[in-house]
């Protein structure tokens, strides 16, 4: 936003259409005054006029200054909005002004940008959404349908040049639907920037609750979990290993009740990990023959279902596998494809690597492989 512009918020109405008996800017949305969220919207701006109904002080003072974060201009507006408008008009010091109603609380940064940046290419800017729905005119009947290809519903924050909207203001008299009708009255040229459809007007009961649906998708944190899994297997005899699911060629098997796959066990894990669910052991016992020689896709497919079950989504895997022999770069794609497929997610979130321990430990010694496994899992 230009460092000078002037956010004029319109809060005279008396609005008790939509219940709660007092005036619908003065209610409580998710614990704040509407009023006092719409006027947060304009943090950028370089001064805040707000124009409230002559009767509505005390009421202003009560509910919604203790939650201003800014200093701000009170304004006592008149019996029509024109009339509002043009007391604000006259206390407004900017060469730009941005009008806009009370009863939006919900409109972007975007579309403030838009209506602001507009006003680099001409003196007044509204943003509007496109008209979807099909159009009737009638009564019980249809009696006409509507071409809606040239039709917008309007939106504030409605901005002009101020000396301009002012003048045209002192001239159009009341009556107006809004600023930029006032405008086009005067032959002042309104360009139309993308308005944004959760940028609703507050007017009847139901709109409280839309409101809070949209707030609330709106400063929702994601659920984000991480997990870790280790997992240790000794050779044994054999002519392959598995691992990731993927028979690798080597001189020596891996020795454990299922299929020793020391990777996915690892992953798998740490899938449960992160779901505060144990670890493999706990939901296939090793001293269960139902899962002697299993094959561990089936074990990390029961982890990814778990977290399907509760709402995740896994954000992405990091395995490392710590061995001397034998070599995992060859194998590393199919195990990273693998690993994707069981899980349901693209590859790229998918990592399969592999280490040595410089010949130390066990690893180094050619008695086993190693594995370890990071999981994040991500829900709404």
């Amino acid at each position: 936003m230009p460092p000078a512009m002037t956010a004029l918020v319109v809060a005279a109405g008396s609005g008790f259409r939509a219940g709660g008996g007092v005036p619908k800017q003065y209610r409580d949305l998710a614990g704040i005054p509407v009023l006092a969220r719409t006027v947060a919207r304009f943090g950028g701006a370089s001064e805040v006029i707000i124009v409230i109904g002559a009767d509505q002080r005390d009421l202003f003072e009560e509910r919604v200054a203790p939650h201003l974060d800014r200093e701000a201009l009170v304004v006592t507006g008149g019996a029509d909005r024109a009339d509002s408008v043009r007391a604000g008009l006259a206390r407004a010091s900017s060469p730009r002004v941005l009008i806009h109603d009370a009863v939006r609380p919900l409109v972007s940064d975007a579309v403030i940008a838009a209506v602001a940046e507009a006003l680099d290419r001409g003196p007044a800017a509204a943003p509007a959404v496109p008209v979807v729905d099909a159009l009737w005119r009638g009564g019980e009947r249809i009696a006409e349908i509507v071409d809606r290809s040239a039709l917008n519903r309007a939106q504030t924050p409605q901005g002009f040049h101020t000396d301009v909207i002012r003048k045209a203001h002192e001239t159009h008299g009341n009556g107006a639907l809004d600023d930029a009708a006032v405008a086009v009255a005067a032959g002042i040229p309104v360009e139309i920037v993308p308005g944004d459809d959760r940028n609703i007007k507050i007017t009847r009961p139901g709109d409280f609750d839309l409101a809070a649906r949209f707030l609330n998708a709106e400063t929702r944190v994601p659920d984000i979990r991480l997990g870790n899994g280790f997992d240790v297997h000794r050779f044994g005899p054999g002519d392959h290993v598995t691992l990731c699911g993927v028979k690798v060629p080597h001189d020596r098997g891996l020795v454990g009740h299922s299929d020793a796959d020391v990777g996915l066990h690892a992953v798998t894990d740490a899938i449960y990990g992160a779901l505060a669910r144990g670890d493999i052991g706990r939901h296939f016992p090793p001293d269960d023959p139902r899962w002697a020689g299993a094959d561990s896709r089936g074990f990390l497919s029961h982890a990814a279902g778990l977290a399907r079950d509760e709402g995740y989504t896994v954000s992405n895997v990091d395995l490392t596998l710590v061995c001397e022999r034998p070599r995992i770069g060859p194998h590393a794609i199919e195990m990273t494809d693998t690993i994707s497929r069981i899980l349901g997610v693209d590859a790229n979130r998918v990592s399969v690597k592999a280490t040595t321990s410089e010949r130390l430990g066990f690893t180094g010694r050619g008695e086993g492989i190693a594995a370890f496994a990071t999981a994040a899992l991500a829900r709404p």
